[in-house]
């Protein structure tokens, strides 16, 4: 039967004896333990940002009315016709309205569902800002702002003003960061503006917008639903476009098509909108868990020869005690004891240091103004990666005590006295 009180009394004596390379040993697994909670933490947070840069301002589904040919093109109806092979050119989109016919009892049904968080209604527009003789193209989005802050995290983007004052402004716009450089506007200015369709109707700036995308920043504006209709001359009824928030945003795709077939409307998950952005997404996740196993790999492995030297360093040590008694399956055990002691305290420090650097990034400020609602560095503390760091440490000593000390195990103690 195995003595363990005799076996990890050795093995605190080794460990203690030879306090200098213990201390490295354990420092190895600290370094390599805390630089992987770092590295995952940090990269993390930023491949986070960069998601919710994007599907923040992104609805989990986006339903509208799609202006696109007719599926069926007059020649079709002839049945003379239908053995033929038929090239029609020129085809021109069917006669259709952008607005949604009986949106408001489509928003209603939808926030029936459970998994529907909010069914946000949108007019979408395109106008013209008036400059005195300059024109300068944009858009126009008819909101509800509260819903917007609620639901989109929209008040994060508003960077002077707020949703309130869109809400309780008659005939207030809130615009965009980029047309308000462009004609030198600040808050409470008037900006004129003009749909396609005609009229001039000018508009108090009740804040500005920064979306973070130059592109939407220097055309995009919002407004309440009801100054839009009143801008477009069109009821109160009259919605352009529904966005979907949902609980589970992997449901968007089947629900997608559900809402396709039952209301023949084009609905588009948020995958689909953004395909190229998610693979982006893939690959910079495929590329920070790649460096990060790397530097596990690498750190298991320079654990392993530091072991592997202070075991050979003991070899006097496992020629006496193999000669006073102990078996070879005690000498294995006494070395997997200090490696498995080295790993804990190792692994331990090496969570403490991962997190004080993590916590030390996260207060680094950083600024730029095309993100104004984040001041310092993203990083995400996911207990998970502490897990897996821990993990790591205990199975790298484990296999780095292992593979020598099953050398150790079978020394002949003779030799090794008359290599003296």
């Amino acid at each position: 039967m195995t003595n363990w009180s005799v076996i990890l009394g050795i093995a605190k004596t080794h460990l203690l004896t030879k306090i200098k390379s213990t201390a490295v040993a354990a420092l190895g697994v600290t370094f390599g333990i805390g630089s992987y909670i770092t590295l995952v933490c940090f990269m993390t947070g930023l491949n986070g940002l960069l998601d919710d840069l994007i599907l923040n301002q992104t609805p989990h589904i986006h339903i509208y009315n799609e202006i696109e040919p007719s599926k069926e093109q007059p020649i079709s109806l002839f049945d003379e016709l239908s053995e033929s092979f038929n090239i029609v050119h020129s085809i021109k989109p069917k006669l259709s309205q952008a607005k949604i016919h009986n949106a408001l009892p489509i928003i209603k049904y939808l926030e029936t569902n459970s998994n529907v968080q909010g069914a946000l209604p949108q007019i979408k527009t395109q106008i013209f800002y008036l400059s005195g003789s300059i024109e300068l193209g944009g858009n126009l989005t008819g909101i509800n702002p509260m819903e917007e802050v609620q639901f989109n995290n929209m008040g994060d983007y508003i960077v002077e003003g707020s949703a309130e004052d869109l809400k309780n402004t008659e005939n207030g716009i809130l615009l965009g960061i980029g047309i308000a450089k462009k004609m030198a506007l600040k808050v409470g200015d008037r900006v004129q503006v003009s749909p396609v369709n005609g009229g001039v109707f000018p508009l108090k700036i009740v804040g500005f917008y920064q979306s973070g995308v130059s592109d939407v920043d220097a055309r995009q504006s919002y407004a309440t639903i009801k100054t839009v209709q009143r801008i477009l001359g069109e009821a109160n009824n009259y919605i352009t476009d529904i966005n979907v928030k949902l609980n589970d945003m992997e449901l968007a795709l089947p629900m997608s098509k559900k809402i396709e077939q039952q209301f023949k409307l084009k609905a588009v998950d948020f995958k689909t909108a953004n395909a190229q952005f998610d693979t982006g997404t893939s690959v910079r996740n495929l590329i920070t868990y790649a460096v990060s196993i790397t530097l596990l790999i690498v750190a298991g492995f320079g654990i392993y020869n530091i072991l592997n030297m202070l075991i050979y360093e003991k070899m006097n040590d496992i020629a006496i005690l193999k000669a006073i008694g102990f078996s070879g399956r005690d000498v294995q055990l006494i070395f997997m004891s200090q490696a498995m002691i080295i790993g804990f305290v190792g692994g331990v420090l090496g969570l403490l240091l991962g997190y004080v650097l993590v916590s030390i990034i996260g207060t680094i400020p950083f600024e730029t103004k095309s993100l104004p609602s984040v001041e310092t560095y993203p990083v995400q503390l996911d207990p998970m990666f502490f897990v897996i760091g821990f993990v790591f440490a205990m199975v790298s000593t484990f296999f780095a005590g292992y593979l020598p000390s099953k050398k150790a195990k079978i020394i002949d103690p003779v030799k090794i006295i008359r290599g003296q």
